[in-house]
C-alpha cells in the first residue's frame, strides 16, 4: 500500500472520529495511567517500608528479600499469559479483573499478621499485575491511532513507567513516616477504585484474537523460563554467582526460553508470534527497555543508599530528592515522543538519550563522603532524567506500534517483561559488583576505621554508577546499529479501529 493511501486512510479515520470520542480517549488515558502507576509503584514503594514491616512482623533478614522477590517472580513469569488473555477474552475484562485482584491482594498484604500472609499477598499482586499491565498498555495501542495523539499518550505512559520507581520511593517514605508501613499497600485500594470506575464507564469489550487458541506448551515454557531467570538473578543477590541456586536457575531459564522460541516457530497458535520480535525497530525498542531498566537501578537503589546512609536523608527527603529527575524525564518524554522521534526518527533520538544518561551516570561517580547534594547529585540526576525521557517513552511506543490488534496484548506484555527482567539483571549484577568493589577497597586497610568503611561504601556506589553508565553506553551503540534510518511508518496491517 502506498504512503499516500496510508495517509489518506489516517485522515479519513480522523474525520470519522466524533469529538466526544476524542475526549473519551483522553479519559481512557487517565484511567490507564492510574493503573500503570499502581503497578509501577509497587516495584519500589514497599522497599522503604521493609525495615518497619520486618520489625512489626518479626521475620528474619534472610526472609526480607522474599517480600520483593515474590512480586517480581509472579509478575515476570505470568506476563505473556496475561497479555494473551487480554487478546482472547477482551481488554476490558482483563483490565477490570486485574485491578480488582491487585487491590484485593494489596489489602490482604496491608492486613498481614505474619510473613507468610505478606509474601502470599505480594505474589498475588504480581499475578494480577501481570494481567493488568499488558491490558493497560494494549488499550493505549488500540485506542490511540492518530500519530500525534498516540505520541502524546505514550509520552505520558512512558514517563510514568520510567519515573514510577522514584515516585514509589517518595510515596513509600511519606506513608511510612506519616502513617504506617501497611499504608504502602493500602494506598493501592483508592487508586484501584478510581481506575475501576473509569474503566467500567469508558471501556467497551473487544476480543481481537477471539478465534485463536491458547498455546499451552508455549505458556508453560515461557512462564517457567522467566521464573527461572528472575529467580536465578534474585539468588545472585542473596547467595553468590557460584551457587547452584544462581547459575543452575539461570542456565535452566536460558534453555527453557530457547525451547520456547523454537516452539513458537512450530505452534499453530503461538503465544508470542515471532513476527513481533523480528521487526528491527521493534526489537531495538525491546532492547532499549531492557537496558534502560537495568541501568536505572544504579540510580534508584544505590543513590537511595547514599542519600540515606551517607547524607543522612530521611525516607521522605530521599523521595523528594528524586523529583527533579522525574520532572526532567516527564518534560523530555513529551519532547521525544511528540516532536523529536516523529521528525528525526529513533535512530538518532534513542541513542542520544542513552548517551546523555550515560554522561549523567558518569558524572554522578564524583560523589564523596562529604559531598553536597546540590552540587554532587542534583545536576547529575536531572541530566539522567533528560536522557531516560528520550529513551523509555519512545521505545515503549515503537515496541507496540504497528502490531496487529490481535497481538497488541502480547506485544505489550513483552515490553513489561523486558522491563522486569532488565530490573532483575541490573539489581543482581550491580549489587554483586558493588559488594566486590567495597571488599577490594578494604584489602590492606584498617577495617575498624569508620573513615575507611565510609569510603568503602562510596567505592561500592561509584562502581555501580560506572557500570550503569556502561549499560547506557552499550544501549546507545546497540540501538544506533539496530534502528532503521528515518521516521517509522505505521504498518498498514496493524489494526486502526478505535475500541472503546
Amino acid at each position: 500500500m502506498s504512503q499516500k493511501t496510508l495517509t489518506d486512510g489516517a485522515h479519513t479515520r480522523a474525520a470519522e472520529t466524533p469529538p466526544d470520542a476524542s475526549a473519551k480517549r483522553w479519559w481512557i488515558l487517565a484511567v490507564v495511567a492510574l493503573a500503570q502507576l499502581m503497578v509501577v509503584l509497587d516495584a519500589t514503594i514497599v522497599n522503604i517500608a521493609l525495615p518497619s514491616a520486618q520489625a512489626d512482623l518479626g521475620f528474619s533478614d534472610g526472609n526480607r528479600q522474599w517480600i520483593v522477590t515474590a512480586y517480581a517472580l509472579a509478575f515476570a513469569s505470568l506476563l505473556l499469559l496475561g497479555g494473551r488473555i487480554a487478546d482472547f477474552f477482551g481488554r476490558k475484562p482483563a483490565f477490570l479483573i486485574g485491578i480488582v485482584g491487585f487491590a484485593a491482594a494489596s489489602a490482604l498484604g496491608g492486613a498481614a499478621n505474619g510473613f507468610g500472609m505478606l509474601v502470599t499477598a505480594r505474589a498475588l499482586q504480581g499475578a494480577f499485575g501481570a494481567l493488568l499491565a499488558p491490558a493497560a498498555l494494549s488499550l493505549l495501542n488500540t485506542t490511540f491511532t492518530d500519530a500525534r495523539e498516540r505520541a502524546r499518550a505514550f509520552s505520558v505512559y512512558g514517563a510514568i513507567a520510567g519515573a514510577g520507581g522514584a515516585v514509589g520511593l517518595l510515596l513509600g517514605g511519606l506513608l511510612t513516616d506519616a502513617l504506617d508501613w501497611r499504608w504502602t499497600l493500602y494506598v493501592n485500594v483508592p487508586i484501584a477504585v478510581l481506575a475501576f470506575a473509569g474503566g467500567w464507564l469508558l471501556l467497551s469489550n473487544h476480543r481481537d484474537a477471539a478465534g485463536s487458541k491458547l498455546d499451552v506448551p508455549g505458556t508453560v515454557l515461557v512462564a517457567a523460563g522467566l521464573f527461572a531467570l528472575v529467580y536465578g538473578f534474585s539468588n545472585a543477590e542473596t547467595h553468590d554467582w557460584g551457587s547452584p541456586l544462581t547459575w543452575g536457575f539461570l542456565i535452566a531459564g536460558g534453555v527453557l526460553l530457547v525451547a520456547f522460541t523454537w516452539w513458537q516457530t512450530r505452534a499453530a497458535h503461538p503465544l508470542l508470534p515471532l513476527r513481533i520480535l523480528l521487526d528491527r525497530d521493534r526489537a531495538a525498542s525491546f532492547l532499549a527497555v531492557l537496558i534502560s531498566s537495568a541501568g536505572m537501578f544504579g540510580v534508584f537503589l544505590f543513590l537511595t543508599y547514599y542519600l540515606q546512609l551517607n547524607l543522612g536523608f530521611s525516607p521522605t527527603k530521599t523521595g523528594v530528592a528524586f523529583l527533579p529527575m522525574v520532572g526532567a524525564l516527564m518534560v523530555t518524554a513529551q519532547l521525544g515522543t511528540t516532536l523529536l522521534v516523529p521528525r528525526v526518527g529513533p535512530k538518532v533520538i534513542i541513542p542520544l538519550g542513552f548517551a546523555i544518561a550515560a554522561g549523567g551516570m558518569a558524572w554522578l561517580t564524583g560523589i564523596g563522603v562529604g559531598s553536597d547534594f546540590a552540587s554532587a547529585v542534583l545536576p547529575q540526576v536531572i541530566v539522567i532524567g533528560v536522557g531516560l525521557g528520550l529513551v523509555m517513552p519512545p521505545a515503549m511506543q515503537l515496541a507496540t506500534g504497528g502490531v496487529a490488534a490481535e497481538d497488541a496484548g502480547v506485544a505489550s506484555a513483552t515490553v513489561n517483561a523486558m522491563q522486569q527482567v532488565g530490573g532483575s539483571i541490573g539489581t543482581a549484577l550491580l549489587n554483586t559488583l558493588a559488594a566486590s568493589a567495597a571488599t577490594d577497597y578494604l584489602v590492606g586497610r584498617d577495617v575498624t576505621s569508620k573513615a575507611v568503611q565510609a569510603q568503602a561504601t562510596i567505592e561500592s556506589y561509584t562502581t555501580a554508577f560506572w557500570w550503569s553508565a556502561g549499560f547506557f553506553a552499550a544501549g546507545a551503540v546497540l540501538t544506533f546499529l539496530l534502528h532503521r534510518r528515518g521516521v517509522p511508518q505505521q504498518d498498514a496491517g496493524a489494526a486502526q479501529v478505535v475500541h472503546m
